[in-house]
C-alpha cells in the first residue's frame, strides 16, 4: 500500500512540474555557434510583429534519421518563435500524402527533392517535401527547401522581416567599366534580395547616385574609369554613404599563364583614401587547387594540384562582417597596406588575413602550375592583410560617418555566367559586408550559423610536414579506440574486484 502511495506521489509531482514549466521554454545550448539559441535580432523581429504570421511547414513522413533531425530542429525552432512572439505567430505541420496536399505545396513553390533512403541493406531514392510557407496578411514568402546544415533561424527570421518591410533599401552594383554583371553574381543577388532592392548602376547613364541608395558595391573594374565617376562616388561618401570595393590590381591571363598589372584609376583613388595596393599577388600554403590534364600513355587523367595563387583564407578579425566564416577562397588576391590620410579621424580595421605560411610575388610573372616545386622558403610571411574597413571622414569636408570595406580581390563572390557556383562563405563575405553597412536589424550574424568545417592548419600542409600529418591522422584513428579499450579494461578490473569482495566470507 505504501509503495503504491509513493508511486502515485512521484507521478503527481512529475505531472505538476510539467504543468508548471509548460509555459516556459528552457534549452541549454553548448554548440560553438549557439545554433539553438535565438539571436537578439530574431527576438526583436518577433516582438515587433503587428499582424498575425502563419508558418505552414510541409515535411514528408517516414524520413531517414539524418533528414528527420532537420524536421525536428525546424519544429523546435517554430516552438521558440511562437513563444517569443507572444501569440503573433502560429504554425502547422503537414505531411503531404494525398495528391491534393502535394499539389498545394507545389503551388506555393515547395517541390519535392530526392533523398537517399536505406532499406534492407539497399539504398534507394525517394521524393520528400522539406519546405515551408510564411504568410502575413495577403503576402507570402516561401522556403522551398530547408537544407541540412544551413541556418534555419535566418531563413525564417528574414522571411518574416521581408513581409514586414514597406520599402526595401537599395543596393547598387556599379557597372560600365568591365565589372561582372548581376547574372554573374546570382548567388549574392539571391541572398541580398530578401532584404534589399538590388540594382545595377551605370554612372555613364546616371551620373548622380540616388538618395535611396543604401550601399554601393564596386567589384573588379577592368577598363579605365572616368574622373567624373569617381567624383560621383565621392559625393555619395561625403554624405555619409557606405560601399564595398573589390579591386583586381593584377590581371591574370590563364591562357598564357601570365599575370600583369591592371591600371583602371581605382588604385590611385583608393590610395587617396589611405589604401595602397601594390601590383603583386599573395601566395599561400593554405590554398585551393586547379585541375590539370596528365597522360598515362594514351589515357588522359584530370588531376587536382594545389595552387598557392588561390589562397584559402580562414584567419579573420573579430568583426561582425566575418564572424562565423570558415574558409574563403581568394583567387589571385593582392595585399592591402594602410598608409594613412591627412584626415585624423579615419580608422582602418583589418578584417581578412593570409595564413602564417604566405608570401608575395610581384607582377609581371609567369604562373607555374606543374613546373614549380613549392618549398617553405616561398612562404616567409604571415597574416598579410587581404581586406579591411575604412571608417571616418573619407572625403575632406564630408561626413565622418562614411564607411568603406576594401578587398584586394574583386572576383571572390563571382559565380560566372556558366553556373560555376562559389562556396557559401565566399558569398556570405560580400553579403555580410553589405548587411553590416546597410542593415541595422542584426540578421547578418545568422547567415553563417551552420555546420562548421575544421581544415588542417597551414603549417601542416607543406611537404616537409608529411610526418606531422600522418601522426594526426593515426592519432585520430587510434586514440578513440584506445580510450574504449582502456575503459573496458578498467570496468573489467572493477567488476573483478567487486566479485572478489562478494566471495569474501566477511562480505555483507
Amino acid at each position: 500500500m505504501k509503495k503504491s502511495l509513493s508511486l502515485l506521489l512521484v507521478i503527481g509531482i512529475v505531472v505538476a512540474a510539467n504543468l508548471l514549466v509548460q509555459p516556459f521554454l528552457l534549452r541549454l545550448d553548448f554548440t560553438q555557434g549557439k545554433q539553438y539559441t535565438l539571436s537578439k535580432a530574431t527576438r526583436n523581429i518577433l516582438k515587433s510583429l503587428d499582424e498575425q504570421v502563419t508558418v505552414t511547414a510541409y515535411f514528408s513522413g517516414n524520413l531517414p534519421p539524418d533528414i528527420g533531425k532537420v524536421k525536428r530542429d525546424f519544429q523546435n525552432l517554430l516552438v521558440e518563435f511562437a513563444a517569443v512572439s507572444k501569440g503573433k505567430l502560429d504554425y502547422e505541420f503537414i505531411e503531404p500524402s494525398s495528391d491534393q496536399q502535394k499539389q498545394e505545396a507545389a503551388n506555393l513553390g515547395i517541390r519535392p527533392v530526392m533523398i537517399n533512403v536505406r532499406e534492407k541493406d539497399q539504398v534507394k531514392q525517394q521524393q520528400a517535401f522539406l519546405g515551408a510557407a510564411i504568410k502575413k496578411g495577403d503576402s507570402r514568402e516561401v522556403i522551398p527547401f530547408v537544407e541540412p546544415g544551413t541556418s534555419m533561424e535566418y531563413n525564417l527570421a528574414s522571411g518574416i522581416k521581408k513581409l514586414s518591410i514597406q520599402q526595401k533599401p537599395v543596393v547598387a552594383f556599379i557597372t560600365g567599366h568591365g565589372e561582372p554583371a548581376l547574372n554573374e553574381l546570382s548567388q549574392v543577388v539571391q541572398e541580398l534580395s530578401a532584404l534589399y532592392d538590388v540594382r545595377p548602376l551605370d554612372l555613364s547613364l546616371t551620373p548622380a547616385i540616388a538618395d535611396s541608395t543604401k550601399v554601393l558595391v564596386w567589384l573588379a573594374p577592368k577598363d579605365s574609369i572616368p574622373t567624373e565617376h569617381f567624383q560621383a562616388v565621392d559625393a555619395f561618401l561625403a554624405q555619409g554613404g557606405s560601399m564595398v570595393v573589390g579591386i583586381n590590381r593584377v590581371e591574370v591571363n590563364l591562357q598564357y599563364a601570365m599575370a600583369t598589372s591592371n591600371e583602371t584609376g581605382m588604385e590611385a583613388w583608393l590610395q587617396s583614401k589611405g589604401i595602397l595596393i601594390d601590383t603583386s599577388l599573395v601566395v599561400d600554403v593554405q590554398c585551393g587547387a586547379v585541375t590539370v590534364p596528365q597522360y598515362l600513355g594514351m589515357i588522359q587523367l584530370q588531376t587536382q594540384i594545389k595552387f598557392p595563387y588561390l589562397p584559402l583564407v580562414n584567419a579573420f578579425a573579430n568583426h561582425p562582417t566575418v564572424q562565423g566564416l570558415e574558409q574563403v577562397l581568394f583567387p589571385y588576391v593582392s595585399p592591402l597596406q594602410y598608409i594613412g590620410t591627412p584626415q585624423s579621424n579615419v580608422q582602418f580595421t583589418p578584417l581578412v588575413f593570409s595564413s602564417v605560411k604566405s608570401g608575395i610575388q610581384a607582377a609581371p610573372l609567369m604562373l607555374q602550375v606543374t613546373e614549380k616545386k613549392w618549398v617553405e622558403a616561398d612562404f616567409p610571411l604571415k597574416n598579410l592583410v587581404l581586406g579591411g574597413l575604412l571608417a571616418g571622414t573619407l572625403i575632406p569636408g564630408g561626413s565622418d560617418q562614411a564607411r568603406m570595406i576594401v578587398f584586394g580581390d574583386g572576383d571572390f563572390p563571382v559565380s560566372g555566367q556558366q553556373g560555376r557556383a562559389m562556396t557559401d562563405d565566399n558569398v556570405r563575405l560580400l553579403v555580410n559586408s553589405v548587411d553590416w553597412l546597410g542593415d541595422d536589424s542584426g540578421l547578418m550574424e545568422l547567415r553563417s550559423r551552420g555546420v562548421a568545417s575544421r581544415p588542417l592548419k597551414a603549417e601542416y600542409l607543406l611537404e616537409e610536414s608529411n610526418g606531422k600529418r600522418q601522426f594526426i591522422k593515426w592519432f585520430n584513428v587510434l586514440f578513440p579506440v584506445a580510450l574504449v579499450v582502456l575503459g573496458g579494461v578498467l570496468i573489467q578490473q572493477r567488476n573483478a574486484r567487486t566479485r572478489r569482495r562478494r566471495m569474501d566470507e566477511s562480505f555483507q
